[in-house]
């Protein structure tokens, strides 16, 4: 399996995930602050199919 690097609105798009996952356990954010766990996974899942397909 050969890995890419993800285009720069995945890698955004991911980030900013991780972001609201993060301020999701210090403040209440609507539907972040129960799920910052979740919210978290899925930013690492966004950047790691950006890692495997290419050209996304």
């Amino acid at each position: 399996m050969k890995l890419s690097a993800p285009t720069q609105p995945v890698f955004i798009i991911s980030l900013i995930l991780a972001i609201l996952a993060v301020l999701g356990v210090f403040m209440a954010i609507p539907l972040v602050s129960g799920n910052a766990f979740w919210v978290a996974i899925i930013a690492y899942v966004v950047l790691l199919v950006g890692n495997v397909a290419k050209g996304l």
